[in-house]
């Protein structure tokens, strides 16, 4: 089986459907497991997640997703965030609010948990650090763990008798899924924040027993436009741009 592995999409329906392409070009997708976030940011809330809907998929919420359909308030957003949530739950059809609010915080599928930010705190704690991936992995009771919401693609390794390291991932990059336990994160398939603008995901070959992750270029000024029509902070559309 090959399973898309996406997170924080955030209504960017041309890096999301970039992704896709460059996904299936390599053979049709089985599935795809989401890490929230699908809405929140960008200007095709909607219609990004018509498009995830169309495929056989496992999703959990994100933070965006829950402030989008009114279970979260915005009080902890960031003003350009709290702003573009409060236009995105005005956008909503009533399908994609009740597929919202159904989602789950955790789930799991075989040896893999999927969380949007971690296991002790699922909305809103960012996986970044040695002392977070070690909370983590005490929480874990399936080998793998995949988060999404800090935007960067990395890759961390239970080592006994030494501490987690989170290593960034890089394109092409592959991690062979064995006996060791692992915490992985494909950045971001509609706001990359690691410097590099291309769409950030990663794809798990069941049969090799690989995640491999990859970026792919997208149509950045279409979202872009896009942004600037619904009236969405400029800043969200510009970040755009640079990766940040």
């Amino acid at each position: 089986m090959r399973i898309a592995i996406v997170a924080d999409v955030h209504a960017n329906l041309a890096s999301f459907q970039a992704m896709l392409r460059h996904a299936e070009a390599g053979g049709s997708l089985d599935a795809i497991w989401c890490l929230g976030d699908t809405v929140g940011y960008g200007p095709q809330p909607n219609e990004c997640l018509d498009l995830l809907r169309s495929y056989e998929h496992l999703a959990v919420a994100g933070n965006h997703d829950l402030a989008a359909c009114g279970s979260m308030t915005v009080e902890e957003f960031n003003d350009a965030a709290a702003k573009a949530a409060l236009w995105t739950e005005k956008q909503l059809t009533q399908s994609s609010r009740e597929y919202l609010q159904s989602l789950p915080l955790v789930a799991q599928r075989d040896e893999f948990t999927l969380v949007h930010g971690s296991l002790r705190e699922p909305e809103w704690e960012y996986l970044l650090s040695t002392s977070q991936a070690r909370a983590q992995f005490a929480l874990q009771e399936t080998r793998y763990s995949i988060v999404g919401h800090s935007h960067m693609p990395f890759v961390c390794r239970e080592v006994e008798l030494a501490p987690p390291t989170l290593l960034f991932a890089t394109d092409g990059e592959r991690a062979d899924l064995t006996e060791q336990r692992l915490i992985l994160n494909p950045g971001s398939a509609g706001q990359p924040r690691d410097g590099d603008p291309r769409v950030g995901y990663a794809l798990y070959d069941t049969d090799a027993a690989t995640v491999t992750f990859a970026r792919v270029e997208y149509d950045i000024a279409a979202t872009q436009r896009a942004m600037k029509k619904a009236g969405l902070p400029r800043w969200l559309s510009d970040r755009l741009s640079e990766g940040l």
